[in-house]
């Protein structure tokens, strides 16, 4: 087996939280540390383990994905308050739709100087995690209105003709000619 020497660790969670409100709650983190030792720009020390970045993102939202308030921090920031200024511009996100051109959205609002690319990556990956979150309460209200449930065709083990959803949802399972 070839040696190898850890270098760099990227921890990412997103959690989401209904709210008594009607309005759910998700939140990321991006945590990047180094497993050596080294000299920041000002002449300091980093510690192996330490934070190079910590940031974070809480996006409120409606059920159906609309963003109604937005709220990005900086815990640790590899060049401190000038990383933080951009805070601010990630109100921008509010008024976006989840599940309607976010990501592609995200990407040309925050692009290159516009934004911080950490927060950015890190922001795209949320609408997959509300999906997740309304899942329960989408299915069974497509259920129990008769509706296709959104996830069918959205991917591979979706397909009409899978044994999935032969299984789980019989009524629109169609099966596939050889």
């Amino acid at each position: 087996m070839v040696e190898r020497k850890k270098i760099h660790t990227r921890q990412m969670s997103i959690e989401s939280y209904e709210r008594s409100d009607g309005l759910w709650d998700i939140e990321a983190k991006l945590v990047d540390f180094k497993s050596y030792d080294f000299t920041k720009s000002d002449g300091s020390i980093k510690k192996a383990g330490d934070p190079v970045h910590d940031l974070n993102i809480c996006l409120t939202v409606n059920d159906e994905g609309l963003i109604v308030d937005a709220g990005v921090s900086y815990d640790a920031a590899p060049y401190g308050d000038v990383c933080r200024a951009i805070e601010e511009s990630y109100q921008r996100l509010i008024g976006l739709h989840l599940l309607k051109g976010f990501r592609h959205k995200v990407r040309e609002q925050f692009a290159k100087t516009q934004g911080c690319t950490h927060m950015s990556e890190l922001a795209v990956l949320i609408p997959t995690v509300f999906v997740q979150s309304l899942s329960r309460k989408r299915i069974n209200d497509a259920v129990d209105s008769g509706r296709r449930p959104f996830q069918l065709e959205g991917c591979h083990a979706y397909a009409l003709g899978s044994p999935v959803v032969k299984e789980f949802y019989p009524q629109w399972y169609v099966p596939t000619v050889d």
